[in-house]
């Protein structure tokens, strides 16, 4: 008898990076989860290989979603450290500008002040 496959592979999983696509092999990699499950040959000779295979995939999709929760959740912790290290540093450059900004104002205010005194001072206003 041969077994139906229950689902396809977990296409879910890879909806957003296709199989072969360039975001597929960037050098990042999660070690914590261990080894990526590698696919499993589908074997259709004979109902005996077929079945076998139906039970390779089913186990090999069980690992997949696993391990792509896994992954996902240390991208998602280690995105997180460089977004907020990014910010911390993005609020310094921003003070550090603000209060250059700040400080020419100021001299502006303080220059215009001084010239108009002045300008009455010499009854040019």
């Amino acid at each position: 008898m041969i077994r139906p496959v229950v689902a396809l592979c977990g296409l879910s999983l890879f909806i957003a990076c296709p199989a072969g696509s360039a975001y597929a092999d960037t050098g990042w990699s999660a070690p914590k989860c261990g080894a990526e499950p590698q696919a499993p040959p589908v074997k259709a000779g004979s109902v005996a290989q077929y079945n076998d295979s139906v039970d390779k995939v089913t186990a090999y999709e069980k690992a997949a979603r696993v391990y792509n929760a896994c992954v996902s959740g240390q991208a998602n912790r280690e995105e997180t450290a460089i977004s907020q290290d990014a910010s911390a540093r993005i609020s310094h450059i921003h003070a550090g500008s603000a209060a250059v900004q700040q400080r020419i104002a100021s001299s502006f205010q303080k220059l215009s002040t001084q010239l108009a005194v002045v300008g009455k001072k010499l009854g040019n206003h």
